[in-house]
């Protein structure tokens, strides 16, 4: 399901986020919804990122353990630079795209509610694949 992600116009897809989008089961749909209207916005751990927050509350119906859940749904993401195309006139001219890509670096679910203001809770395993990911 998620090697068949595909990039688009506006979002480029890294192999590190269809993984871990398959580990923390989150939709390629969820993912753009958190970029497209987070709650929270804050500087990501590696170079020119930006992580975005939106929160979820899941009611739980198993049989002896009702009650409610909170989570975060994290993702870090990088804007890149226009594209240049070719038009299609005769003279070969090179536009620019409207928008810049983002590059959708990590994705992850954070349990409960993260301090706001704080550096972003980025569970260890993923820090330590970005950091290998960066250098």
């Amino acid at each position: 399901m998620f090697n068949d992600i595909k990039d688009d116009d506006k979002y480029q897809w890294t192999n590190h986020v269809k993984e871990k989008m398959a580990y923390y089961r989150l939709s390629p749909s969820l993912v753009k919804r958190v970029i497209r209207f987070p709650k929270r916005k804050e500087t990501g751990v590696a170079p020119k990122t930006v992580a975005v927050m939106f929160p979820r509350i899941t009611t739980s119906r198993a049989k002896g353990k009702e009650g409610k859940k909170t989570e975060e749904i994290w993702v870090m993401y990088q804007e890149t630079k226009s594209e240049k195309k070719k038009s299609k006139n005769k003279l070969e001219k090179y536009i620019e795209t409207a928008q810049p890509k983002k590059r959708i670096i990590s994705a992850w679910r954070y349990p409960g509610m993260s301090p706001v203001g704080k550096p972003i809770p980025i569970p260890d395993e993923i820090l330590q694949e970005l950091e290998s990911l960066i250098d």
